[in-house]
């Protein structure tokens, strides 16, 4: 099964991410809040945000993850047709964010790759503004989906029972937000694992497979941090 949903970071959690192929795999993470490590003063950088064109050198590439990566062909999203059943945060979010396919926020950089042979995915996305901004886009985000934790979201003739669950976040970067969705078309269940971690004015999500996630959300940020 290969779902094809449409994000509130985007509009539930894998914008333009395939959820991969079926799996039931068994997933329970320590759900608790995220917590900044740098104090609340802390949050508003120096630094000035950066364009977009010089995020795209800051994703991570082929060479950074390995000959089992596979980067796939970005293609617009088309999101006229979803529609969230059974939270009105979620929706109202959502609909503010769908036709951008994303965070509604003006400097972003995004790449996507297929792990050995197309059966699992990874995404990366990068956003730069000023410190509060990303703070308070994301955060609204991740409040909105991890406060519903059942709802249906139906695309085209698709309805997609999704369930999401607060996870622990690594401690990396200035703030950090993490959450584990599964979601179940026909009777399947596939698991999609969503960090977030910003650092300065630099916010950096991976999306995908949780062990894909989990592998490589360091490294995303590390590249970021090695070319400040």
């Amino acid at each position: 099964m290969r779902v094809r949903v449409v994000s509130v970071l985007g509009l539930t959690a894998v914008t333009a991410l395939s959820v991969p192929a079926c799996s039931t795999t068994s997933h329970n993470p320590t759900a608790s809040p995220s917590a900044p490590v740098a104090p609340p003063g802390a949050r508003a950088g120096s630094e000035a945000p950066l364009p977009s064109a010089a995020l795209e050198p800051l994703l991570l590439d082929e060479g950074d993850l390995g000959s089992h990566y596979t980067r796939k062909n970005e293609r617009p999203a088309r999101y006229d047709d979803v529609t969230v059943l059974g939270c009105p945060d979620l929706n109202e979010l959502g609909g503010n964010a769908a036709t951008g396919g994303s965070l509604t926020l003006p400097h972003k950089a995004k790449a996507s790759f297929t792990y050995a042979g197309g059966g699992s995915e990874v995404s990366e996305e990068l956003y730069s503004d000023s410190a509060d901004k990303l703070s308070d886009s994301i955060g609204r985000a991740f409040d909105a989906m991890t406060g519903c934790p059942e709802y249906q979201v139906l695309t085209g003739s698709t309805a997609i029972d999704i369930t999401t669950q607060k996870a622990a976040a690594p401690r990396l970067g200035d703030e950090q937000w993490s959450q584990v969705l599964t979601f179940s078309a026909s009777g399947r269940d596939s698991v999609v694992k969503q960090t977030a971690v910003r650092t300065g004015t630099i916010l950096v999500i991976v999306s995908g497979s949780p062990a894909l996630v989990d592998r490589h959300v360091e490294n995303a940020l590390a590249k970021v941090t090695a070319a400040r």
